[in-house]
C-alpha cells in the first residue's frame, strides 16, 4: 500500500502519510536481516520495558496520566507479560524458510507484513504496544503506535527507551513511531487506511473503525468473563484465584472475572471462602446505590473504571466498614441484560454473583451472560469434573476455557499454561472478530509457498463417493 497522498488530502492525511514513508523506508532497510538481528531487534525492545527503572517509570507515568490500575500490578504486568512473551518467542522462526514439506513439494518462506498499525487502549499503555512493537519487529516490520490520549505520555516515554535500545543495536529509530500529539480519531483512521496492518486492542468502536478501514485488520471482542464454581471445586483455591486474578490492576484487564455462577449446594461457602480472600457481600440498598453511581444512563461510569474500593465507595457515598475495608464489592444477581447492568462487564473490582440450581442451570445463566455481552471471550470454571469442562468447551460460545486458574493471569497466557502471552483476545466470529486465538507473532508474518511438483494423486471418483453410492443405491 503506497502512503503517497496528493496535496489536496487532509492534514491528518499528509502527517500520517510523512510517518509511513518513513515507516517503509526502515522497513526496507531490515528487509534482509537475518533471524539473528531480527531476535536481537526484538530482544532490544524487550529490554527498553523490562529494565526495572524503565519499567517503573512507564508503570508511575501510566497510573499517573490515565488514572487507571495500581503502579505495582503494571510494574508485574510489564515484567511478566514481556519475560513471557520473549520466552515465546525464543527459537521461533519468522524469516526466511519456515517449513521444507517434500512429500507435498511446499516449501514455506516467512516474510514481513510491512507497517502495522498498533491502536492501543489506556488500561494497559505500556504493556499492549510493548507486546505489538516486539511481535512486529520479530518479523521484520514497522511499526506506527496510536495510543489512546490518556496513554500518550506512556508510549512516548516507551518509545524514548526503545530507540535508545536502538542506538545501541544499530537499528533504524524509525522502525518504531507513534502518531503526533494530540491523537485524534482522524489521525487514527488515517493511519489505518494507510499501512499494512492494523492490530487493535480496545473500545468496540476502534475495533469497527479498523475493520471497516479498507485494510487488513486484527481486532477484538468485548471482555465480560463468567465463571463456574461447581459443587465439586476446591472453593477456597477457587476463591483465593478469583479474588487475585478479579483485583489485580485494579481490574483494568478484559480477562477479569466479572460474574460468579456458583452451584447452589456450595453458595453459601463460596460466600464464606469469598469474604475471607477479601470480597464484601452489598446488601440490596447499597447494590442500588452502587448501580445508580456505576452505571448513569446504563453504561459504565468512567468514575469507578479501574479504581481502588475506597475510591468505589466514596464516589458511590457507601460507608459501611466491611464494604470500605475489602479487595472487592459483590453483588448478587439473577437478571441479564441492559436492565440488569451488573451483568455486564464492569472494568472494576465488583463483581456479581449468580446462584444455579446445578450444572444445566449453571450453563443457561452463563449463556445469557453471552448473548448480553462478552460472547466469544472466554469463559472460566473450578471443578474436578472432566465432563464439565469438556461441555463448555463443546457448548459455550468462547474462543478460550480457563480451567482451576485465576483469570485473568492465565487468559493472556501463563507460564504455567500453553497459551502465547498476549494482551490481545481474539474472540472469533462470535465476538466479530477474524482470529480466535492470543494474538502473537506468527500474526505478524506473510507466508509465501513454493509449490513444486509430486507424483499425480489423483483419486477415482469411486475413490471419493463409492460408499456414498453404494449406501444410498444410487
Amino acid at each position: 500500500m503506497s502512503a503517497a497522498v496528493s496535496s489536496a488530502a487532509s492534514p491528518a492525511a499528509q502527517a500520517v502519510a510523512v510517518l509511513v514513508t518513513r515507516a517503509r523506508k526502515a522497513q526496507a532497510a531490515i528487509n534482509a536481516w537475518s533471524q539473528a538481528q531480527l531476535d536481537e531487534l526484538a530482544t532490544a525492545a524487550g529490554w527498553a520495558i523490562m529494565e526495572p527503572s524503565r519499567n517503573r517509570m512507564l508503570a508511575e507515568i501510566a497510573v499517573r496520566d490515565t488514572g487507571l490500575g495500581t503502579v505495582e500490578d503494571k510494574i508485574n504486568k510489564n515484567h511478566r507479560k514481556t519475560l513471557g512473551l520473549m520466552r515465546d518467542l525464543q527459537g521461533a522462526i519468522s524469516t526466511g524458510v519456515l517449513a521444507e514439506i517434500p512429500e507435498l513439494g511446499i516449501t514455506e518462506i516467512a516474510r514481513p507484513v510491512g507497517v502495522v498499525a498498533a491502536v492501543v487502549p489506556s488500561t494497559n499503555p505500556g504493556a499492549t504496544p510493548a507486546n505489538n512493537i516486539i511481535n512486529a519487529l520479530k518479523c521484520g516490520n514497522a511499526v506506527i503506535l496510536s495510543p489512546s490520549p490518556k496513554g500518550y505520555s506512556t508510549a512516548a516515554k516507551l518509545l524514548e527507551f526503545i530507540h535508545a535500545e536502538f542506538a545501541r543495536i544499530g537499528a533504524p529509530a524509525d522502525l518504531v513511531q507513534t502518531l503526533p500529539h494530540p491523537v485524534t480519531k482522524e489521525l487514527s483512521k488515517e493511519l489505518m487506511k494507510q499501512c499494512d496492518l492494523v492490530v487493535i486492542t480496545g473500545s468496540q468502536a476502534n475495533v469497527r473503525a479498523g475493520y471497516s478501514s479498507g485494510t487488513p485488520a486484527l481486532g477484538v471482542g468485548a471482555g465480560n468473563v463468567a465463571v463456574i464454581v461447581d459443587d465439586s471445586a476446591d472453593l477456597d483455591d477457587a476463591a483465593q484465584k478469583i479474588m487475585r486474578s478479579k483485583i489485580f490492576d485494579n481490574a483494568t484487564s478484559c480477562s477479569s472475572e466479572n460474574s460468579l455462577i456458583i452451584h447452589a449446594a456450595v453458595y453459601d461457602r463460596m460466600l464464606a471462602a469469598l469474604a475471607k480472600a477479601g470480597g464484601a457481600l452489598l446488601t440490596t440498598d447499597e447494590k442500588t446505590t452502587l448501580q445508580a453511581v456505576m452505571f448513569p444512563g446504563g453504561k459504565l461510569s468512567p468514575a469507578v473504571t479501574a479504581q481502588s474500593v475506597k475510591r468505589i465507595c466514596e464516589v458511590a457515598g457507601l460507608t459501611r466498614p466491611e464494604a470500605l475495608g475489602s479487595k472487592c464489592l459483590m453483588v448478587e444477581e439473577a437478571a441479564f441484560g441492559q436492565s440488569a447492568p451488573f451483568s455486564g462487564e464492569k472494568l472494576s473490582p465488583v463483581m456479581a454473583l449468580y446462584k444455579a440450581r446445578d450444572f444445566d442451570h449453571a450453563c443457561d445463566i452463563m449463556k445469557s451472560i453471552y448473548a448480553y455481552q462478552g460472547n466469544g471471550h472466554s469463559c472460566g470454571i473450578h471443578t474436578k469434573n472432566d465432563e464439565h469442562i469438556q461441555r463448555l468447551g463443546l457448548e459455550m460460545t468462547v474462543c478460550r476455557v480457563i480451567v482451576n486458574q485465576a483469570h485473568a493471569i492465565a487468559n493472556g497466557g501463563n507460564f504455567d499454561n500453553g497459551l502465547p502471552f498476549s494482551l490481545t483476545m481474539g474472540c472469533g466470529t462470535w465476538g466479530g472478530n477474524s482470529f480466535s486465538e492470543n494474538l502473537n507473532y506468527r500474526h505478524f508474518m506473510n507466508t509465501t509457498r513454493i509449490v513444486r511438483t509430486i507424483p499425480s494423486r489423483e483419486p477415482s471418483v469411486d475413490d471419493i463417493f463409492g460408499n456414498y453410492r453404494k449406501k444410498h443405491g444410487i
